[in-house]
């Protein structure tokens, strides 16, 4: 039987602060167990000069490679005080390219004396490349701009691995990964289909199924959960902007909703966001709106266990603030990027990430005690300021509500320096939001600032990077639980700056920060399952557990260990790492889950930069011109009366922008009385303005319409349209009008509208019209153009089906949004005429 070592009860894959110790009584017992516990390599407690001995050559590379276009550097472990020649060397063993070594002495996080190496004027492309310095050759690596498309794909697949309630199929994942589905209650699961909460906490039972399993256990975490989902929509919001999020698109990766018409990322990600949305206190619970704060088992999971064989009841942890914000971040953000995929599961995203930040406001301090850590990590968190700026931020970005844009204001954060994002450190979350999202409606100083606060923080990782022999964007004193995360994450801060700048200095630091991760270290190890000659393969899991049982499978490709850890929390890291270097504190052992544990918010950070990595974009120019928004983009104008159209800019300008707003083409009835000239200054550019538009009393009976366009120098114009409502008595039209809910759900329905022509002569083209007698609101529509302004509708055909002989029908149909009574409309107009 193979040796099963414990959890340690504090929070793994969690914690940042070097400080956090096992107790001298869990050490005690842990160590008492012998080598049934430790395992025959902790038993022998080699010294950390043994541990660390097996680090390859003296040249160290990103082992899987170097972009055409991208720096290429290595580092050098010697002691010679002289610059030394280097040659590059193609697989046929020729060199093409030579130079020498620039000395640059101690790495403070390692002890090596180290020398640099910078080849990045050499563009070919091919495999096989090795580094050659004073005789030594590295590990062997390509040059390609293909480089990282396995590992955006691999870093992803993760996700669909650790999934929960699904079985996973081996076409997908390989024959070695599959495993049926965990944690649904077949047995010898309880299930998370009816999951209790642990006793006090509550008297009811919720169906928390699906979700991403959080680490190497098999708990799930809200917190955790939270800013994974968002690193991975973020990720697709970035390639959106930056035109490359075909990449990941439909049928880019391995998942099984591949081929639906929605991005696969975004598919990977709802299968964590609806497990998130189901952690939701019901309605008429107390709490309700909370989210709870975690479900894990009830006691620690032994290692190995497959997820389907796992006995243990599982159990609902009370809610918390921090939960309960990271639920209403995370379902702001899916509202805005999934509503052009799924509009109902967008509101339904919406309504809960309002509901959220409602129950939050209500209950500020639910904090997650240190205490809870039986069974799974605590994930406390006492100070949730940072949480509330991110989820105000987020929802201001998606809904543009002032009582979201005061609580980003008037928040500490706002005007706080950027820093290191992590599970509970989320403000810098909220910052990129702001500062990336187009049309976020900030003043320009607020957003030029927030832009600035994150290039400074940027420069500032830059400047740590230029003083070390390994180019970390972490300090010294930085290799503390998950450092490789850290690493990711602050890399990702750093590709942001890139992205609001430009500036080719940041894509170059956020590309060496993975060479890092990559093999370019003080262990000469990448630490990505699959990725590099001498890559981790022993990660800390209970089914990716080969180490313990030859049964199972190693972590599958692009699986991200946890990294250099100096606090040695773990049994295996103190035996074998005492008296490590920071940068050396690593063992790739299964039972070191301080130092080599997977979790999703660390894979989560890998995959958003190896993302950002594979784009083929060059250059990012940063967008200067901003858009004129017209809100709504059509407006029903009563004959005689006005209605108003919100004119504002997407962006500041560079200076103040003049905007003309003028009839362009239609019904001369139609005209702008009010807003015809709008001045937008860098300070008002996001104030909305009113523009006017009146229609004439006339003695016709058409409904006439009209175009408008508003235009002014420094800005992309923008049109609207207007539709007179005639008020004059106009004849019966021979027609009738079918109206039919196809389906119906909470806040939501889908209807079916049938246009029958009972006269004798065909109608050549139709615009048919309602008004709603409730608040319904059209989201979107099919087979014809469909247009509301408040109760209004219009829906003009969509040219195909515009002729309607004598006796036939043309329908369309449409989603909508409501809430109360969804009464059907009592009477239809077509082309302006009542239906007899």
């Amino acid at each position: 039987m193979p040796p099963v070592i414990p959890r340690s009860p504090v929070s793994p894959a969690r914690r940042r602060s070097a400080s956090l110790l096992l107790s001298g009584t869990l050490l005690l017992a842990m160590t008492a167990a012998g080598p049934s516990v430790l395992g025959a390599a902790a038993a022998t407690a080699p010294l950390a000069a043994q541990a660390a001995a097996d680090t390859g050559p003296a040249v160290r590379v990103n082992q899987v490679g170097y972009l055409p276009d991208g720096p290429k550097r290595a580092t050098v472990v010697t002691t010679a005080t002289a610059p030394l020649g280097w040659q590059l060397r193609s697989s046929a063993g020729s060199t093409v390219a030579s130079g020498t070594t620039v000395v640059h002495g101690s790495d403070a996080a390692s002890g090596d004396s180290t020398h640099l190496v910078d080849f990045s004027a050499y563009t070919g492309t091919g495999t096989g490349f090795t580094l050659v310095v004073n005789g030594q050759a590295s590990y062997p690596f390509d040059i390609s701009a293909a480089l990282y498309d396995g590992l955006r794909a691999d870093s992803m697949s993760f996700f669909y691995q650790q999934r929960s309630g699904i079985a996973i199929d081996a076409s997908l994942a390989g024959a070695g990964y599959a495993r049926p589905a965990g944690h649904l209650g077949v047995a010898p699961n309880k299930g998370d289909t009816s999951v209790p909460c642990q006793a006090g906490v509550c008297d009811y039972s919720l169906d928390v199924r699906g979700g991403w399993y959080d680490a190497g256990d098999q708990g799930k975490y809200v917190v955790n959960g939270g800013i994974a989902a968002w690193q991975l929509v973020n990720s697709f919001e970035r390639a959106k902007r930056a035109g490359t999020d075909a990449a990941v698109g439909d049928s880019t990766l391995r998942v099984p909703e591949r081929g639906n018409a929605v991005p696969d990322v975004l598919d990977e990600a709802r299968w964590e966001l609806d497990f998130l949305l189901r952690m939701q206190v019901p309605a008429g619970k107390p709490l309700a709106g909370m989210a709870f704060h975690k479900i894990h088992d009830a006691q620690w999971t032994a290692l190995p266990t497959r997820p389907e064989l796992d006995a243990q009841q599982r159990e609902l942890h009370k809610p918390s603030t921090a939960a309960t914000l990271n639920l209403a971040a995370t379902a702001a953000q899916c509202a805005r990027v999934y509503a052009p995929y799924d509009a109902a599961f967008a509101a339904r995203c919406l309504d809960a990430a309002k509901r959220a930040w409602t129950a939050a406001k209500a209950n500020p301090n639910v904090l997650a005690p240190s205490t809870d850590n039986t069974g799974g990590g605590a994930y406390e968190d006492n100070q949730v300021g940072d949480e509330f700026y991110w989820a105000a931020a987020e929802l201001f970005a998606t809904t543009g509500e002032s009582q979201y844009r005061d609580a980003v204001t008037s928040s500490s954060f706002h005007t706080a320096p950027a820093d290191s994002p992590w599970w509970g450190g989320t403000s810098t979350l909220g910052r990129i939001t702001l500062a990336t999202v187009p049309g976020v409606g900030l003043p320009a100083e607020d957003l030029a600032r927030l832009r600035t606060s994150l290039t400074t923080t940027a420069d500032g990782y830059l400047t740590t990077m230029a003083g070390q022999g390994y180019d970390v964007p972490i300090a010294a004193d930085g290799y503390v639980w998950g450092s490789n995360s850290s690493v990711a994450n602050n890399a990702m801060v750093i590709a942001v700056a890139y992205e609001l700048t430009g500036q080719q200095r940041y894509r170059t630091a956020a590309l060496e920060s993975i060479d890092y991760l990559l093999g370019r270290n003080a262990l000469n190890r990448s630490y990505v399952t699959g990725y590099g000659e001498h890559a981790a393969e022993n990660e800390h899991h209970r089914f990716w557990a080969h180490q313990n049982d030859a049964s199972l499978p190693h972590p599958p490709a692009g699986s991200f260990a946890g990294g250099p850890n100096s606090g040695l929390q773990d049994p295996v890291a103190l035996a074998q790492l005492t008296g490590c270097a920071p940068a050396k504190c690593y063992v790739d052992d299964i039972g070191s889950y301080s130092t080599n544990e997977v979790a999703v918010n660390w894979n989560a950070g890998l995959a958003w930069l190896a993302a950002f990595a594979a784009d083929r974009t060059g250059v990012v120019t940063p967008p200067v011109t901003p858009k004129v928004l017209a809100t709504p983009a059509s407006v029903t104008v009563a004959e005689g009366s006005t209605a108003t159209v919100a004119v504002r800019l997407s962006a500041a300008p560079a200076q103040n922008v003049t905007v003309a707003v003028a009839r362009t083409s239609g019904d001369q009835d139609l005209s702008v009385t009010g807003g015809a000239s709008l001045v937008f200054t860098p300070a008002n550019w996001a104030t909305a303005q009113q523009v006017t538009i009146s229609a004439a009393q006339d003695t016709d009976t058409a409904a006439g319409t009209a175009a408008f366009a508003a235009t002014g120098a420094g800005a992309d114009g923008a049109t609207f349209s207007a539709t007179e409502a005639d008020d004059d008595t106009p004849a019966a039209a021979a027609c009738s009008v079918a109206y039919h809910v196809d389906s119906a759900w909470a806040g939501g329905f889908t209807a079916t509208v049938t246009l029958k022509n009972t006269g004798q002569s065909p109608i050549p083209g139709w615009t048919l019209g309602w008004t709603f007698p409730g608040n319904q609101k059209i989201t979107s529509g099919w087979n014809a153009t469909v247009v509301q302004s408040g109760a209004a509708v219009t829906a003009k055909d969509s040219g195909w089906n515009g002729t309607v002989a004598p006796g036939a029908t043309a329908g369309f149909g449409f989603q909508a949004t409501f809430t109360g009574a969804n009464t059907a409309p009592a009477q239809f107009t077509v082309n302006g005429a009542a239906c007899a």
